[in-house]
C-alpha cells in the first residue's frame, strides 16, 4: 500500500481517531512505502493528519498522548511507526 490510507490498519486507525476525538479533519497517509530496507518495511508505518476540537488549547504533548489514548493499543503490533500532525480548528 502506498499513498492514502486503504483497508485494514489504517480503517481500524480511522475509526478509533474519528470516535474517541471527533475531527473535523482526518487524513491518513500510508508510508510504509518510504522504509524500503527497514525491517517492518511496506508495514504499519503512518502519517496522521488530525484537525479536532478536542486539541484546542493543548500543548503538542498533549496532542498526541490523545491521539495514542485511542490507538496506543495498536502500537507496536498492527502499528510499527505513526506520525501524528495534529491541530485545533483555529490553527492553521
Amino acid at each position: 500500500m502506498s499513498g492514502t490510507e486503504e483497508g485494514g490498519a489504517a480503517a481500524l486507525l480511522r475509526r478509533r481517531l474519528e470516535e474517541a476525538l471527533h475531527p473535523r479533519a482526518l487524513e491518513i497517509v500510508d508510508e510504509g512505502h518510504l522504509h524500503a530496507g527497514h525491517a517492518a518495511a511496506g508495514r504499519g508505518h503512518y502519517r496522521v493528519r488530525i484537525v479536532a476540537e478536542a486539541f484546542r488549547g493543548l500543548p503538542l504533548l498533549e496532542r498526541h498522548r490523545r491521539v495514542y489514548e485511542a490507538v496506543g493499543d495498536l502500537v507496536p503490533g498492527r502499528i510499527h511507526a505513526l506520525a501524528i500532525e495534529a491541530r485545533s480548528p483555529d490553527e492553521p
